[in-house]
Protein backbone atom coordinates (compact mmCIF):
# COMPACT_ATOMS: atom_id res chain seq x y z
CA UNK A 1 0.00 0.00 0.00
CA UNK A 2 1.17 3.71 -0.58
CA UNK A 3 1.69 6.00 1.74
CA UNK A 4 -1.56 7.86 1.56
CA UNK A 5 -0.90 11.10 4.41
CA UNK A 6 -4.76 11.51 4.70
CA UNK A 7 -4.41 7.68 5.80
CA UNK A 8 -1.34 7.19 7.28
CA UNK A 9 -0.86 10.97 9.41
CA UNK A 10 -2.11 10.77 13.18
CA UNK A 11 -1.47 13.38 14.98
CA UNK A 12 0.90 12.73 18.01
CA UNK A 13 -0.81 12.54 21.84
CA UNK A 14 3.11 14.17 23.30
CA UNK A 15 3.32 16.91 24.74
CA UNK A 16 4.78 19.25 21.83
CA UNK A 17 8.34 20.41 22.88
CA UNK A 18 8.69 18.35 25.71
CA UNK A 19 11.67 16.34 25.97
CA UNK A 20 10.79 13.15 27.18
CA UNK A 21 14.57 11.82 27.70
CA UNK A 22 14.38 14.38 30.62
CA UNK A 23 14.65 13.76 34.69
CA UNK A 24 11.17 12.63 35.88
CA UNK A 25 8.28 10.39 36.20
CA UNK A 26 6.06 8.70 33.39
CA UNK A 27 3.02 6.67 33.82
CA UNK A 28 2.83 4.42 30.46
CA UNK A 29 0.01 2.34 29.34
CA UNK A 30 0.97 -0.38 26.65
CA UNK A 31 -2.13 -1.80 25.08
CA UNK A 32 -1.89 -5.51 23.01
CA UNK A 33 -2.89 -5.60 19.28
CA UNK A 34 -6.70 -5.54 18.96
CA UNK A 35 -6.95 -5.74 22.88
CA UNK A 36 -6.27 -9.65 22.79
CA UNK A 37 -5.79 -11.28 25.91
CA UNK A 38 -2.53 -12.78 25.50
CA UNK A 39 -0.80 -12.23 29.23
CA UNK A 40 -3.38 -14.33 31.23
CA UNK A 41 -6.59 -13.52 32.98
CA UNK A 42 -8.30 -11.48 36.32
CA UNK A 43 -9.28 -14.71 38.24
CA UNK A 44 -11.08 -13.63 41.95
CA UNK A 45 -9.95 -10.27 41.21
CA UNK A 46 -6.32 -11.22 40.92
CA UNK A 47 -3.97 -10.96 37.93
CA UNK A 48 -3.21 -14.95 36.79
CA UNK A 49 -0.29 -14.29 34.58
CA UNK A 50 -0.08 -17.13 32.03
CA UNK A 51 3.85 -17.78 30.89
CA UNK A 52 3.33 -15.08 27.87
CA UNK A 53 2.24 -12.48 30.50
CA UNK A 54 5.49 -13.89 33.12
CA UNK A 55 7.77 -13.16 29.72
CA UNK A 56 5.99 -9.16 29.56
CA UNK A 57 6.71 -9.39 33.53
CA UNK A 58 10.16 -10.49 32.86
CA UNK A 59 11.07 -7.84 30.00
CA UNK A 60 9.95 -4.88 31.78
CA UNK A 61 11.63 -5.58 34.68
CA UNK A 62 14.67 -5.80 33.02
CA UNK A 63 14.24 -2.01 31.04
CA UNK A 64 16.90 -0.77 34.16
CA UNK A 65 19.14 -3.26 32.82
CA UNK A 66 18.93 -1.61 29.22
CA UNK A 67 19.26 1.81 30.86
CA UNK A 68 20.81 2.14 33.89
CA UNK A 69 19.57 5.69 34.14
CA UNK A 70 15.88 4.34 34.86
CA UNK A 71 13.96 3.26 37.75
CA UNK A 72 10.78 0.95 37.80
CA UNK A 73 8.40 1.80 39.92
CA UNK A 74 4.73 0.39 40.33
CA UNK A 75 3.52 -1.40 37.47
CA UNK A 76 0.93 -4.14 36.37
CA UNK A 77 0.73 -6.59 33.69
CA UNK A 78 -2.42 -7.02 32.78
CA UNK A 79 -4.14 -9.73 30.27
CA UNK A 80 -4.51 -7.56 27.44
CA UNK A 81 -1.92 -4.46 28.35
CA UNK A 82 0.77 -3.00 30.69
CA UNK A 83 0.96 -0.29 33.12
CA UNK A 84 3.39 1.37 34.54
CA UNK A 85 5.84 4.07 36.02
CA UNK A 86 9.39 4.74 35.05
CA UNK A 87 11.46 7.24 36.67
CA UNK A 88 14.05 8.44 34.76
CA UNK A 89 16.34 9.83 37.44
CA UNK A 90 19.50 11.34 35.22
CA UNK A 91 19.88 12.37 31.47
CA UNK A 92 20.98 9.57 29.33
CA UNK A 93 24.64 9.14 29.41
CA UNK A 94 25.57 9.15 25.41
CA UNK A 95 29.28 8.02 26.17
CA UNK A 96 27.32 4.08 25.68
CA UNK A 97 26.20 5.52 22.19
CA UNK A 98 29.95 5.85 21.37
CA UNK A 99 30.57 2.16 22.44
CA UNK A 100 28.10 0.75 20.53
CA UNK A 101 29.04 2.65 17.24
CA UNK A 102 27.10 5.75 17.49
CA UNK A 103 29.32 8.86 17.34
CA UNK A 104 27.24 11.81 16.57
CA UNK A 105 24.73 11.92 18.69
CA UNK A 106 23.50 15.25 18.56
CA UNK A 107 22.38 14.40 14.97
CA UNK A 108 20.89 11.40 16.17
CA UNK A 109 18.96 13.20 19.07
CA UNK A 110 17.15 15.59 16.30
CA UNK A 111 16.15 12.77 13.62
CA UNK A 112 13.30 14.62 12.25
CA UNK A 113 12.27 11.64 10.43
CA UNK A 114 12.62 8.36 12.50
CA UNK A 115 12.37 10.48 16.28
CA UNK A 116 14.88 8.74 18.08
CA UNK A 117 15.70 10.40 20.98
CA UNK A 118 18.11 8.47 23.23
CA UNK A 119 16.78 7.18 26.93
CA UNK A 120 13.68 8.89 26.15
CA UNK A 121 9.94 7.55 27.23
CA UNK A 122 9.61 6.54 23.55
CA UNK A 123 13.01 4.82 23.59
CA UNK A 124 12.78 2.72 26.44
CA UNK A 125 8.74 1.36 25.64
CA UNK A 126 10.09 0.57 21.94
CA UNK A 127 12.94 -1.39 23.63
CA UNK A 128 10.43 -3.25 25.84
CA UNK A 129 7.82 -4.00 22.97
CA UNK A 130 10.73 -4.88 20.75
CA UNK A 131 11.79 -7.62 23.13
CA UNK A 132 8.63 -8.87 23.96
CA UNK A 133 7.13 -9.12 20.51
CA UNK A 134 10.81 -10.78 19.41
CA UNK A 135 10.23 -13.65 21.99
CA UNK A 136 6.89 -14.43 20.77
CA UNK A 137 8.06 -14.12 17.05
CA UNK A 138 10.55 -17.34 18.27
CA UNK A 139 8.73 -19.10 20.64
CA UNK A 140 4.41 -18.68 18.88
CA UNK A 141 2.99 -18.32 15.64
CA UNK A 142 1.54 -14.48 17.18
CA UNK A 143 3.49 -12.20 14.92
CA UNK A 144 1.63 -9.11 15.88
CA UNK A 145 1.39 -8.48 19.82
CA UNK A 146 1.59 -4.74 20.39
CA UNK A 147 -1.18 -1.88 19.16
CA UNK A 148 1.02 0.93 17.49
CA UNK A 149 2.04 3.59 19.97
CA UNK A 150 1.25 3.51 23.58
CA UNK A 151 -0.25 6.32 26.03
CA UNK A 152 1.45 8.00 28.78
CA UNK A 153 1.27 10.59 31.18
CA UNK A 154 4.20 12.81 32.47
CA UNK A 155 3.52 12.81 36.42
CA UNK A 156 3.64 16.22 37.75
CA UNK A 157 3.76 15.84 41.34
CA UNK A 158 3.48 13.40 45.10
CA UNK A 159 -0.05 13.40 44.89
CA UNK A 160 -0.49 12.63 41.10
CA UNK A 161 2.43 9.52 41.17
CA UNK A 162 0.66 7.88 44.64
CA UNK A 163 -2.79 8.46 42.85
CA UNK A 164 -1.49 6.63 39.88
CA UNK A 165 0.40 3.96 42.04
CA UNK A 166 -2.96 3.52 43.97
CA UNK A 167 -4.30 2.90 40.15
CA UNK A 168 -2.10 1.01 38.63
CA UNK A 169 -2.29 -1.32 42.41
CA UNK A 170 -6.05 -1.68 42.06
CA UNK A 171 -6.10 -2.51 38.29
CA UNK A 172 -7.08 -6.35 38.47
CA UNK A 173 -9.67 -5.44 41.17
CA UNK A 174 -11.90 -3.09 38.77
CA UNK A 175 -10.93 -5.41 35.37
CA UNK A 176 -14.78 -5.59 34.55
CA UNK A 177 -14.93 -1.50 35.00
CA UNK A 178 -11.64 -1.22 32.92
CA UNK A 179 -11.85 0.25 29.65
CA UNK A 180 -9.29 -2.09 28.43
CA UNK A 181 -11.63 -5.17 29.60
CA UNK A 182 -13.70 -6.55 26.63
Amino acid sequence: MQYNSDLHHRKSIRIPSYDYSQEGWYFVTICTYQREKLFGEIINKNIKLNKYGNIAKQCWMEIPFHYPNVKMDEFIVMPNHVHGIINIFEKHDTSVLNVVGIQNFESLRVNKYQHIIPGSIGTIIRGFKTGVTKWFRKNTDIYIVWQRNYWEHVIRNENDLNRIRDYIISNPLKWTEDKYFF
